[in-house]
């Protein structure tokens, strides 16, 4: 072989290196890191949601199903999927804690407690993890330790809050009876959600010189004996605040209250519904389905769970159940003229154990 020709063949093989060695960088070079997951955004994805409500009672079960609603409709809307389950805590430390090591094991994309004990455990078992977590309807997501402050959660939590206006509804209560002179308060110890209600009662009724006495309890029955210890008594209402043990027992205590012609005034239209003379709170199911879009907001849209404020609402809502209202002897005409300057929505209702 002459001289020319091995300059040409070795020509050829070096540029034939030269292509192979281009080749090779191609391969291995990504726009995305190694193992990284697609974008939020892109269409088709799929997100597991872990919804747990503390306990099954009207004014959650409202907000679970308006939660599902709301992700369904996005779903569409955005061309993704979210892929949600819903679980009962049964009020139960325990229960909560055994669910939260579920979804945890099992990876799901985010939690959504609802209620404040389900909050806070959810937030405990999530600790240490890259698992978001957005509550629903924690009426002091401060005081429970849930964030650090409404404006700025601060860790990878934030969500809706049903913070109650003590002082409007017990507005309600003496524009009912201006003669009122003694108030039953009645909730439970164990939930931290009554704990500012309660000690905002007080300092309204004792502002008014108005005599007040406190039952609680921590089951159906418990707060069944405190219902009876506030009728011996002779109160002339009562005042409950978001609290979902007493709501949980409304149905078993309300013909009490109603045998006694005593007027029982709850934070939670569900109150209202499942038998007391009025609730009076937010609409929880726009808070349900504002909670669904803060999930879709940090899945889909990447947003930051830490800097989210915690989202509050308009609580002019009252609700009355004309059923009551008529057995306890007030006049249902008079009731509306005393409320409507003091609530931003008046609803009628009927004693049921669920909303439709």
């Amino acid at each position: 072989m002459n001289t020319s020709i091995r300059k040409i063949l070795c020509l050829v093989l070096a540029l034939a290196c030269v292509f192979a060695l281009a080749a090779c960088g191609q391969k291995t070079t990504s726009t995305e890191p190694e193992g990284s997951a697609a974008a939020p955004s892109e269409a088709g994805a799929v997100y597991t949601v872990g919804i747990v409500k503390f306990v099954d009672h009207p004014s959650l079960n409202q907000i679970v199903d308006n939660i599902q609603k709301q992700l369904d409709a996005l779903s569409a809307e955005l061309g993704v999927t979210f892929d949600y389950s819903v679980y009962d805590g049964q009020a139960d430390a325990t229960t909560l804690n055994q669910i939260g090591a579920e979804l945890v094991d099992q990876g799901v994309d985010i939690i959504v407690p609802v209620a404040t004990p389900a909050a806070q455990v959810m937030k405990s078992v999530t600790e240490g993890t890259d698992i978001p977590v957005v509550f629903a309807a924690v009426s002091d997501p401060v005081s429970a330790g849930l964030v650090d402050s409404m404006d700025a959660p601060g860790d990878a939590i934030t969500g809706t809050s049903d913070s109650l206006n003590t002082q409007a509804i017990l507005d309600l209560m003496f524009a009912a009876d201006p003669e009122l002179d003694y108030v039953g308060l009645l909730y439970s110890k164990s939930e931290d959600a009554s704990a500012q209600p309660i000690a905002d009662a007080i300092a309204y009724l004792e502002a008014k010189n108005v005599r007040y006495i406190e039952k609680t309890g921590t089951s159906t029955d418990e707060i069944m004996s405190a219902a009876d210890a506030l009728v011996a008594e002779g109160v002339g209402a009562v005042f409950t605040p978001t609290d979902n043990t007493v709501q949980s027992a409304e149905l078993a205590i309300y013909e009490k209250f109603l045998d006694a012609n005593i007027p029982h005034y709850g934070g939670a239209d569900s109150f209202a519904l499942n038998g007391a003379f009025a609730g009076y709170g937010v609409d929880y199911a726009v808070l349900g389905a504002a909670t669904a879009d803060m999930v879709a907001d940090i899945l889909v849209n990447g947003a930051d769970p830490a800097s989210m404020a915690v989202q509050t609402f308009d609580n002019g809502i009252a609700t009355i159940n004309t059923d009551t209202c008529a057995a306890i002897g007030f006049d249902l005409d008079t009731i509306r003229e005393a409320f409507k300057d003091l609530c931003t929505q008046l609803v009628e209702t009927t004693t049921a154990e669920e909303f439709e």
